[in-house]
């Protein structure tokens, strides 16, 4: 399984735990899973998130 898609279903399940509570706590949801999916897709190289990141840069 891709990292990318890894880091998605990770920040899914993280969200789960939280996502009782309404419509809100999907909207938290959501955020969680978009987190997981751009760390799972830096990991594999796809996206560089260097640059909102401040302070480091790829050598």
């Amino acid at each position: 399984m891709p990292a990318s898609t890894t880091g998605l279903l990770v920040g899914l399940l993280l969200a789960l735990v939280g996502a009782v509570g309404g419509f809100g706590w999907f909207l938290l949801a959501l955020l969680f899973a978009a987190v997981g999916y751009a760390v799972g897709a830096h990991l594999e190289g796809r996206i560089d998130l260097a640059g909102i990141v401040p302070g480091r840069t790829r050598g």
